[in-house]
């Protein structure tokens, strides 16, 4: 079992005697919850991806028709290589 120390050194935060206390009370009660839920028994119970009751749709990939490249550059004020180039931004 951690120690509070071993929380607070993984959170690289400094804790007083009365922060250790009291966040020992809350570790300790989620800890006692972990237990529990530990003891339920989930063997025959399908894992699930989601609780909603939804499916997945996808289309087709179907080839559409599509403008040609210079087309769509025409009206760019600067490209390179077939791009639009536009200024950095960082």
């Amino acid at each position: 079992m951690m120690r509070i120390e071993d929380y607070a050194d993984m959170a690289k935060i400094a804790l007083t005697e009365d922060e250790k206390k009291s966040f020992s009370a809350q570790v300790n009660i989620l800890t006692e919850s972990f237990d529990i839920l530990k003891s339920i028994d989930t063997e025959s119970v399908k894992a699930l991806v989601t609780v909603l009751d939804i499916k997945n749709v996808f289309r087709d990939d179907v080839a559409a028709k599509t403008v040609p490249r210079e087309t769509l550059l025409a009206n760019a004020p600067e490209q390179y290589g077939g791009y639009f180039q536009v200024p950095k931004t960082l």
